[in-house]
């Protein structure tokens, strides 16, 4: 039992080693283990399900918006990065590429794939001739690769998981209503199902997409105090089009290039839930992506073992029924307390206990895994009961969350004042920034922090820059990110 009892308590304080206490959870939790190829990880099945039931939700949602599924190749060739200037200039320091297959040189080193942009446009270009193969709106669930420097789990690896959209659109305007519906989608999706409240707003141009006209995100604090980019939806203009020669007959018989735009988000998010609703005992997971969401748990002597068990599979029964994702450890050789301790770590959203002292009177104990808080209620009415917890612990952990971005989120009006915050406190600082790249530059390089993006609701407007002090342009979201 020693070494069990050290897998639910041996966890460094968020307060002491962050990153330490990031990576002791997420083992010890068993969402992942490291690969032996530098940069990779293990997705183990805790995780892989947590990624499951977040491409499931996102899934129906493209759906609902029009979109369908296709799958495009790993290998991209070489060439396709040189149409695009700006994109291959992006991407370059990242990109892995295989340069020799069957024993000999390939006459075309091809790139494992970073992003499908390339991909798309060159199909794109073969599949759209008339105004009446528009709108074009394609998703890829896929892998990407991009040869990281320093790697972080689920953050920033050199291989992961991901959906990226790519559409095609008769005009502007079209394509920038895409491009904004896709960042609601995402809105919606982080705050209403991993309950973590995002900043939405437009990167500053050192800050967008390579190949982008416009890059849009939503920005997540983590307990930290920095910066998770949570979703980004790209309006690329005619830039792709023309480099590869996406044309369509519009209906005045005129060949037009096709507006496009992309959008993604990835394995990344896996990262952000962690660090935003974790705590010192472990995980807390989001009901609605958690692999479990309820475990239940029987309590009391070998007698009335039997009973006890018996009306738990009954419990068991009706909340698998109603979709309730439920598991039961009935293990008689481990102690309630250690399985307490373990279910807690594992950030289990719902612990039910149930003992004969309970079960003499019709009811059973429902323990949050945010508040800790006990409930009583009766057997007669559990699916109701649990489903409601279920949404109140959605419901506090989403208002936490809120309630510590706002702890930690400070204005400033100099740079100065911002070098002197960021030494006393974490989070993110609202400034004023007049727009040019030297300024944003000189922000980079004293503090550590970048512009996260320039936000649509400011809670205040800037009205000088933080730097030169020269009329502001922009209300800027600045912080250390991930």
């Amino acid at each position: 039992m020693s070494k069990d009892k050290a897998f639910v308590t041996e966890i460094t304080p968020q307060s002491e080693d962050f990153s330490r206490w990031y990576i002791d959870v997420i083992k010890k939790a068993e969402l992942m283990d490291y690969s032996p190829v530098r940069g990779c990880i293990v997705f183990r099945p805790e995780g892989y399900e947590l990624w499951e039931n977040i491409q499931k939700d996102l899934d129906r949602r493209f759906k609902e918006t029009g979109h369908r599924n296709a799958y495009f190749p790993l290998f991209i060739p070489e060439s396709f990065f040189q149409k695009e200037k700006e994109h291959v200039e992006g991407f370059n320091p990242e990109l892995p590429f295989v340069t020799e297959a069957g024993g000999e040189p390939l006459e075309e080193k091809l790139a494992i794939r970073p992003t499908s942009e390339t991909m798309f446009g060159h199909m794109y270009a073969k599949w759209i001739n008339s105004y009446r193969d528009l709108p074009m709106l394609i998703n890829q669930w896929a892998n990407v690769v991009r040869w990281e420097k320093r790697t972080l789990p689920f953050l920033r690896t050199s291989e992961f998981l991901w959906q990226e959209g790519h559409t095609a659109h008769e005009d502007e305007a079209d394509a920038r209503r895409e491009t904004m519906q896709m960042l609601d989608v995402y809105t919606e999706f982080v705050e209403s199902v991993l309950a973590i409240p995002v900043i939405r707003g437009q990167k500053t141009p050192s800050e967008r997409f390579a190949g982008a006209v416009d890059t849009y995100s939503i920005e997540a604090m983590m307990k930290d105090g920095r910066a998770v980019q949570a979703g980004t939806s790209h309006y690329l203009g005619t830039k792709f089009a023309v480099a590869f020669d996406i044309k369509y007959l519009d209906r005045e018989n005129t060949q037009q290039y096709c507006h496009t735009t992309s959008w993604g988000v990835s394995t990344r998010l896996i990262g952000a839930l962690i660090m935003v609703h974790g705590d010192d005992r472990g995980l807390v997971m989001p009901p609605k992506v958690a692999p479990t969401q309820v475990v239940m748990i029987p309590i009391g002597p070998p007698k009335t073992r039997e009973v006890v068990i018996g009306k738990t599979d009954d419990l068991f029964a009706q909340l698998k029924a109603a979709g309730v994702r439920v598991r039961v450890d009935d293990r008689a050789d481990v102690s309630p307390g250690w399985k307490f301790n373990e279910y807690e770590m594992r950030g289990i959203p719902l612990r039910l206990e149930l003992g004969p002292r309970d079960l003499e009177n019709g009811q059973c104990v429902l323990v949050s895994r945010v508040t800790g808080e006990k409930k009583s209620v009766p057997l007669d009415n559990i699916v109701v009961e649990v489903q409601a917890m279920l949404e109140q612990i959605h419901a506090e952990m989403f208002d936490r969350a809120k309630s510590f971005r706002e702890e930690n989120f400070f204005s400033v009006d100099t740079l100065d004042e911002f070098k002197s915050a960021m030494e006393e406190r974490r989070g993110f600082a609202l400034a004023g920034w007049c727009g040019s790249d030297a300024c944003e530059t000189q922000v980079k390089t004293e503090t550590g922090a970048t512009s996260r993006n320039i936000p649509f609701e400011p809670s205040e407007t800037k009205t000088k820059c933080l730097v030169c002090g020269e009329e502001s342009k922009h209300t800027v979201v600045f912080a250390r990110a991930y």
